[in-house]
C-alpha cells in the first residue's frame, strides 16, 4: 500500500473505508435480500480484518483462525437468513 504503512494502519484505513461504504450503500441500495447480503459481506470483511490484525489471530495457529472465521461467517449467515425471513413475513 503506502511505504512505511504498518499492517494495523492499513487495516484501520480499510475499516474506515468499508464503514463509509456501508453507510453510503445502505442509503443507495433498495431494501431486500441482495442489499442485506452486500452489507453483511462488508461486515464479514471488517470482522475478519479486526480478528486477524487487532486480535492478532494472524500469528495464531490455523485452527484458531479457522474456528473464529467460521464463527464469524455463521453469525453473519444467521443474520442474513433472519433478515430474508423478515422480508418474506
Amino acid at each position: 500500500m503506502f511505504r512505511g504503512l504498518q499492517r494495523v494502519d492499513a487495516t484501520w484505513l480499510a475499516l474506515i473505508g468499508l464503514a463509509i461504504a456501508t453507510v453510503l450503500l445502505a442509503q443507495l441500495l433498495p431494501g431486500g435480500a441482495t442489499a442485506n447480503a452486500v452489507l453483511l459481506t462488508f461486515a464479514a470483511i471488517k470482522g475478519r480484518r479486526v480478528v486477524l490484525d487487532y486480535l492478532d489471530l494472524r500469528a495464531a495457529p490455523p485452527i484458531w483462525r479457522g474456528l473464529v472465521t467460521t464463527w464469524l461467517l455463521s453469525v453473519l449467515a444467521f443474520a442474513w437468513v433472519a433478515s430474508a425471513i423478515a422480508l418474506v413475513i
